[in-house]
């Protein structure tokens, strides 16, 4: 037996998956975010640390006998948080999310100190990442900075409460700004730049290698074997790839969670920063990939449920009613400012073209639209650095919903899969990675799950107009956000 867990900002889940690749029992473990100033997100460690028992033991309620029998674990994790730990391994200060964009001036700052910046680390610097967060609790907080010994990402910091290892894979490590993505290795000049070096982060390995064994104690906490490995793991993205089989150059998915995200696999390093792609290491050997990223995604529609009080399954069931949704305002899905392709950690939220008419089925549909078209956005920034792509899975929250699908379909062109299982996602390519660092063989794991549905792209009249609005309502708006 093998389990995966998925570390993300609103849920720890947990996974329980058989040798023949069959998830068994699934749990969950909810997670706040704190927002204490405008830009921030924080989240505590010792809450991951308590959601990750709660999880695991709701995996041995369910299948006790099961459980026992488990050889290896593997983790997954939401990408560029920063958990600073001090000389005697304990947590400083709340941990920075990947969507806090305190850091802008740093990423300035960091751009200008390493001017090969792009070249090594693939990626323009942005507020999300890792790297410029240091800078800025070196500024802001500079005896937390001091006092630092380790700096870990999130997973990271749930494999030291596990192991007691400091071990880190290569594509997470490749969301901090720290590493040599093509080298697959620390830089110690990036390192230098944010005043840290090689002794402050974690090991690296491989995400399909072992990375360390449960410590007894844990492991009797847990009622597991101390013989139980742990996998290097995976950014949530490179993990959820394995888990809906995208391991070989051009599979891609979309996952539709907090986040957007569009995902391709490379087998090369193909950076294109200049359009705010990212160019990750794949959580698998000898494969990189190229990632476009939306800051609010499924989130922008759970938002505009709670502001008009209804159920999302009843607000996308009026959608689906609309016979006039041209007549829809448009909407800006910049909740929490935006990476790919603008990396404008000012942009905001707009709905455009109000109307007494509008109902809110039209916001609705808005909402899932703009996500739409940011996400396209980021599909043509992918495009002009020569990716293309004819067919793309879809997972996360938002892959529940057919209508949004074809949506997606009709607006990037491509065909859409949504397939048997994919709600597992990071879960079920974490507890993957678990069994082939396990030694099992990849051909054998990485398999692509069953189609559930496809949807064939259909050309809409008057879709590709509103998304030309669309762009210019950015370009027009974009001058009051900071002010």
């Amino acid at each position: 037996m093998y389990i995966g867990l998925d570390f993300g900002t609103s849920e720890v889940k947990a996974l329980l998956m058989s040798a023949v690749g069959v998830p068994l029992a699934t749990s969950g473990s909810p997670l706040t975010i704190s927002r204490p100033h405008p830009m921030w997100s924080e989240q505590n460690p010792e809450d991951w640390w308590a959601a990750t028992l709660a999880a695991l033991a709701g995996l041995r309620d369910q299948k006790p006998e099961e459980y026992a029998q488990t050889k290896a674990i593997g983790l997954s994790g939401q990408m560029h948080g920063a958990v600073l730990l001090d000389e005697h391994q304990q947590v400083l200060r709340p941990a920075i999310l990947w969507n806090d964009v305190r850091s802008h001036a740093e990423c300035i700052e960091l751009t200008e100190k390493v001017p090969n910046l792009y070249d090594v680390a693939g990626n323009l610097a942005m507020p999300g990442f890792t790297a410029p967060k240091l800078l800025w609790v070196a500024k802001h907080e500079p005896e937390v900075f001091a006092a630092t010994r380790t700096v870990l990402l999130p997973k990271d910091y749930i494999r030291f409460r596990l192991t007691g290892a400091f071990v880190s894979d290569m594509s997470d490590a490749a969301g901090t700004l720290w590493l040599d993505v093509a080298k697959r290795d620390w830089s110690d000049e990036l390192l230098a730049a944010t005043g840290l070096t090689r002794a402050h982060m974690p090991r690296l390995v491989e995400g399909s290698a072992v990375s360390a064994n449960l410590s007894s104690a844990v492991a009797a906490q847990l009622g597991l074997s101390d013989e139980v490995k742990v996998a290097g793991g995976g950014g949530d993205n490179a993990a959820s790839a394995v888990g809906i089989g995208a391991v070989a150059a051009g599979d891609g998915f979309i996952s539709l969670g907090t986040s957007g995200v569009l995902f391709v696999v490379n087998d090369q390093y193909r950076p294109n920063p200049q359009a705010a792609v990212h160019a990750f290491c794949h959580a698998l050997p000898n494969r990189w990939h190229q990632m476009s990223v939306m800051l609010s995604a499924a989130s922008g529609l759970h938002w505009i449920c709670q502001t008009v009080g209804v159920k999302e399954a009843d607000l996308l069931a009026e959608v689906v009613l609309l016979d006039d949704v041209m007549t829809a305002p448009l909407f800006l899905p910049y909740l929490s400012g935006e990476r790919t392709p603008h990396n404008d950690p000012y942009a905001q939220g707009v709905f455009f073209g109000l109307t007494h008419e509008t109902s809110r089925a039209h916001l609705a549909y808005a909402v899932i639209e703009g996500v739409a078209f940011g996400l396209l956005d980021g599909m043509n920034a992918l495009r002009a650095a020569g990716t293309q792509v004819h067919d793309l899975s879809l997972v996360g929250g938002g892959s529940r919903s057919a209508y949004w699908a074809q949506l997606l379909a009709n607006a990037l062109q491509v065909r859409i899969h949504t397939h048997v299982g994919s709600e597992a996602g990071g879960a079920l390519g974490a507890a993957r990675l678990g069994a082939l660092a396990d030694g099992l063989s990849e051909v054998a794991v990485c398999t692509k799950p069953p189609i559930a549905q496809s949807f064939e792209p259909v050309l809409v009249e008057g879709l590709a107009a509103r998304y030309e609005k669309f762009k210019l309502l950015y370009q027009t708006v974009k001058p009051l956000f900071q002010s």
